[in-house]
């Protein structure tokens, strides 16, 4: 036993070219995969395509410092204790952006010790449950806002109910004074078919109804609406 940890911690053997570009262009392939999965699969309000280039770079930098230390028992402690001190402040503004970060780790790790298998399974069922979970492409909600007078407030819900036939959810009605505020729920697609439909644009039909002082559509996200 003694003999084995001595080997494996004297042990400077790297790995031979030839594996090292493969393992490097088997990340960089996943890492394209990863920040397009990424792409299209983002529903916040301020997509940033820095920090989905910083995930690829992730996969890449994994990739080498596994390469790294995959043949060296005494240089991956070393490692440890080097990352160890590392201290990152930057602030992860989706808890779902802390999950690609995590699956951009796991993909370099597992290419920097040439389990490309794994990585391309890992990476099928990943989509899948994006899939799965209606992640992919989502059909971004609508928030559909109007104020106006509170005696005209009934005419102006018909309105809405005739324009988007049932398909809109009245989430909030409050009234104050003599006015009123209406909330609507709407999908995207459901927005746009009856926009086609009815060949005006909601907010604009609404403005020529009598009573409305405001109507504001905006996008509901997780975080903030926009």
């Amino acid at each position: 036993m003694k003999d084995f940890i001595i080997t494996n911690l004297a042990n400077t053997e790297g790995l031979n070219l030839q594996v090292i570009l493969l393992n490097n262009v088997v990340s960089l392939a996943a890492a394209f995969f990863l920040m397009f999965v990424y792409k299209i699969t983002y529903s916040g309000s301020a997509y940033s395509r820095k920090f989905n280039v910083s995930l690829g770079l992730i996969v890449v930098i994994t990739t080498s410092i596994m390469c790294v230390i995959s043949n060296n028992v005494a240089l991956s402690l070393g490692m440890v204790g080097a990352l160890s001190i590392i201290r990152f402040r930057t602030a992860v503004k989706d808890v779902r952006d802390a999950s690609f970060i995590f699956w951009a780790i796991a993909i370099g790790i597992g290419c920097g010790v040439s389990q490309y298998l794994l990585v391309g399974v890992g990476a099928v069922f990943a989509f899948l449950f994006l899939l799965l979970t209606r992640q992919v492409i989502p059909d971004n909600r609508q928030l559909l806002i109007i104020r106006g007078d509170l005696s005209m407030q009934n005419t102006i819900e018909g309105v809405v109910t005739s324009f988007f036939q049932q398909a809109a959810h009245q989430i909030v009605k409050s009234a104050s004074g003599n006015s009123f505020e209406l909330v609507y729920g709407i999908s995207g697609s459901q927005l746009k078919k009856a926009n086609e439909k009815n060949q005006i644009d909601v907010v604009q039909k609404l403005m020529r109804t009598e009573g409305v002082h405001s109507a504001n559509l905006v996008e509901q996200t997780d975080d903030i609406s926009r």
